[in-house]
């Protein structure tokens, strides 16, 4: 999975239209190409952060509040899965996305434990 952050807000007032013209059509590209390819899995984007609830445990009671559950300047704004052959493969296509993104994470989709 790889993981793009950042805020839809910032980004707005931080970059021209034509900018978030190009990131939208490089993203349309970027997923013909998984699917060309056959590594697609899915891709989507996330609503902004301030549209977020977070639903907690508390004293046995269940608690919503408003915003993210991290109270951090980026959030989690959208991720693709894929399916590669390797970690090398999955690093090259970070590589692709981080031009437009400057920091996305990736992680291996886990299995659960055995118990």
């Amino acid at each position: 999975m790889l993981m793009m952050f950042g805020d839809a807000t910032d980004m707005m007032e931080a970059r021209s239209p034509e900018w978030v013209r190009d990131m939208i059509a490089f993203m349309g590209d970027f997923n013909a190409e998984l699917e060309k390819s056959g590594e697609f899995v899915g891709a989507e984007g996330l609503d902004f952060p301030s549209t977020a609830k977070t639903v907690s445990l508390v004293d046995g009671q269940v608690v919503v509040s408003d915003g993210p559950f991290a109270e951090a300047k980026e959030a989690l704004a959208g991720f693709w899965i894929f399916d590669v052959k390797d970690e090398a493969r999955a690093v090259e296509l970070a590589g692709k996305v981080v031009v437009w993104a400057e920091r996305v994470e990736l992680r291996k989709i886990g299995e659960a434990p055995e118990v």
